[in-house]
């Protein structure tokens, strides 16, 4: 892996986890477009980004990403990552439980000039959704 893939993706993960949505912006595009399967919409330029992450600490406030691995070729990078935080706001309008919530992902991002311009985020919705309580265990 180069190593200026890894340190780029950890100063990524590094801005995601300080919870200071200015400096997280730095690392999007103007015209970004992202996938989240949790997002009904297709999610276009730094606003989206900003609205996207501020929903998701508002509703698990210590949300910390960790990352497993990461696979880059050319311009694109897959990221493998796992994620925990306290469930104490509402998501998807659920309100909060107050339970731990840990969950698994894979991101892939495009990056161009130093910025990523495309994000695909695909997780384990359903093991949130298992965490705080609203579905069984399998």
């Amino acid at each position: 892996m180069n190593h200026n893939v890894t340190a780029y993706i950890q100063n990524l993960t590094d801005a995601w986890n300080s919870h200071e949505i200015d400096v997280v912006l730095t690392y999007y595009s103007e015209d970004y477009e992202g996938v989240d399967i949790a997002e009904a919409r297709v999610q276009h330029g730094r606003v989206a980004v900003k609205e996207m992450l501020l929903r998701y600490w508002q509703a698990f406030p210590d949300l910390y990403f960790t990352v497993q691995s990461t696979v880059a070729e050319e311009n694109r990078i897959a990221i493998s990552w796992s994620a925990e935080g306290t469930h104490r706001g509402q998501i998807m309008h659920i309100p909060p439980t107050g339970h731990r919530v840990e969950v698994k992902g894979i991101s892939v991002i495009e990056v161009k000039d130093g910025v990523v311009v495309r994000g695909q985020y695909i997780w384990d919705m359903a093991g949130m959704l298992r965490h705080i309580g609203l579905l069984p265990e399998l």
